[in-house]
Parts: C-alpha cells; structure tokens; sequence
C-alpha cells in the first residue's frame, strides 16, 4: 500500500513514523507547504519527498493522511474525496458548522472513507470503560466527570487558529462522553475564565472551562480543561454507577499527589504532554485506517461522529458567551 501524508509538522512526524514501521505500508510520501520540511522528513524516516500536494495527489497514492494545519483539512478532505481517495484527518473537519458540513457533503456525494483522528478510542483505558458502562457492570449510571488538563499554554500564535478550548480540546471529551456511554448530550451550561495569561484574552479565548452536560438519559457529565496545568498533562474520566465506579487515566504517571497520609506517592515521572501519554492509542488508530483502506474492518470514527462531539463544543461555546443554557437541538447539523 502507498499512502501519502500532508503535513509534517509535530503530530505529521509522529503520525509518519507510525506508517514507516506499518508491515502493510510498502511505501510512504510527504508533502508539506514548506517543500524543505517535507524532504528533510523524508530523509529521516526513509519515505519520499513529494515536492507538493499537488505531486503527491497525482503521484499514485492509495490513501491520504492529513495532519496539516487546521486550516487546510476541509479543503483536503474534499480534493481527496474528489480524487476517490480514502482519507484519515486530524480532528477537526473544519473549525466551523458550514465548513465541516460541506466537507462531509463532498465525502458523501462521492462515497468515499473519511476516518477523524479521535484518538482516545482506540486508548486501552477509554475502550475497558466502554465496555463496563456497556456490560452494565455500573448499574444505572448517574454521574460522569471529564477532565483534560495541558501542563503549558501553547504558542500565542496558535490561539486564534485554535477554534478556542472547547472545540480544539474539550471535542476529545466530548466525542469520549458519547463513545463510552452511548448516550446523546440534549444541553450544556458552560463558563469559562480567562485569568490567566494575557494571551487568552487577547485571542478572545479562556485558558479554563468548565461544563454541565445533561445525556438523553438524565445522566449528569461535567468535563473541565486548563491549559495551565503545571503538575504535567492530566486526562481522565471517572463514571459513577449505582453498583461501582471506574476511573480511566488514573495510574503511576498521573499528575496527581495525594494530601492524605497514607495516600499513593506522588509520580516520579509525570505525563510531559498527549504524545506519550497517548502513543500506543495514535499508532493503533492509524493501524485501524489501514485496515479501513484494504476492507477488513469498518470505518471507527467517520465525519458524523465528528460533527456531534463539535456541534456539543458549539453549543457549550454558545453557553458560555450567552450565559445561558443551550440544547443541542439549537446547533446547526443535527
């Protein structure tokens, strides 16, 4: 198989990686706007260089990884989809409504595959939950706490390309709160603080937030972000039952010191950020596209599911401009 990847940036390097040592990836091309990067990658890791998306579009490839700025993806998903190409993205399809709702016209019209990176669903820890809260080893289940913490902001740049924090970090939480449970948010109250660094404000974003989300069965989720979380990176979801209760992320590298006295030790080697805490599940996900590729598995992840986990992050964003309650029922695409 012949796969082309756009992008070789952070999680472009990360991602192409991953391929190389795939068994059934005969061959890899990288693009990037900055033709230099691209080759200096290729170089690396033993792929070729393609000297533009525009080559490596029509250089024979059998698939498309697009790991691209945010600001690319729903035009790349539509040539790929126009060319007949199987596609893997980066979350997000688009940082609006009407940008991912046209892209997902365009894989629709032309019958093509469009898997999004939601990592976390192939996490070991997320999939154990899921099949607790589905096995109904929690009994009835009453309460889920959602919790992404970033142990440093990112470049000031980055912010207003973002789509802000729920869209750009919280949509993981979001797209985890309906995969786990199986159950649909119906509204959201959501309100964020910007007292942080000057930046946020600056870029018209809050650097904490918080959400009530109510499910479809009168299940109560909170989920809380931070992008100053100095103690290291912190992802977890606790759910609580009226049998028992499970916490996923909870383990020696939790950022997390106990007060109380006969309380664990404090982790001697903290997550430093989402890479590492998140390896095995970002390689496996795109072990699973290749098998979408060759036909032996459904698609995991496709366009819709991405638009329901933004159309809730729309909503909370909605919720905490407004100050108000929003129902999902409110949000364009439902």
């Amino acid at each position: 198989m012949r796969i082309g990847l756009i992008g070789t940036g952070r999680i472009g390097t990360f991602h192409s990686a991953a391929l190389r040592r795939h068994p059934d990836v005969a061959a890899l091309v990288v693009a990037d706007a900055d033709a230099g990067r691209a080759s200096d990658l290729a170089s690396r890791i033993g792929a070729t260089a393609a000297a533009s998306v525009d080559e490596l579009f029509t250089g024979g490839v059998d698939a498309v990884v697009i790991t691209a700025a945010t600001s690319a993806h729903a035009e790349l998903i539509g040539r790929a989809a126009r060319a007949g190409l199987p596609v893997f993205c980066e979350k997000p399809i688009a940082l609006d409504l009407p940008g991912t709702l046209a892209a997902l016209r365009e894989v629709e019209s032309a019958g093509t595959v469009l898997q999004l990176g939601f990592q976390r669903r192939f996490d070991a820890g997320y999939r154990a939950a899921r099949e607790a809260v589905r096995a109904g080893r929690l009994g009835r289940l009453h309460t889920v706490r959602a919790i992404t913490a970033d142990p440093a902001p990112p470049p000031a740049a980055y912010l207003p390309l973002s789509g802000g924090l729920y869209r750009d970090c919280l949509v993981h939480d979001f797209d985890m709160l309906r995969w786990v449970t199986g159950r649909e948010v119906t509204q959201v109250y959501a309100t964020g603080s910007d007292a942080g660094p000057a930046m946020f404000r600056e870029a018209d974003d809050v650097d904490t937030a918080a959400a009530v989300l109510t499910l479809d069965d009168g299940t109560l989720a909170t989920a809380t972000a931070t992008r100053c979380n100095g103690a290291g990176y912190d992802v977890r979801m606790e759910l609580a039952g009226e049998d028992d209760q499970i916490a996923v992320g909870v383990d020696d590298r939790t950022p997390l010191s106990s007060v109380e006295p006969a309380g664990p030790p404090p982790p001697e080697k903290p997550w430093p950020g989402f890479l590492e805490r998140f390896a095995p599940a970002y390689e496996a996900e795109l072990a699973a596209f290749v098998e979408v590729v060759r036909g032996e598995r459904a698609n995991p992840c496709d366009g819709r599911e991405a638009l329901a986990a933004l159309r809730i992050a729309e909503a909370c964003e909605a919720s905490r401009r407004e100050g108000r309650v929003v129902r999902l029922t409110e949000v364009e695409g439902g």
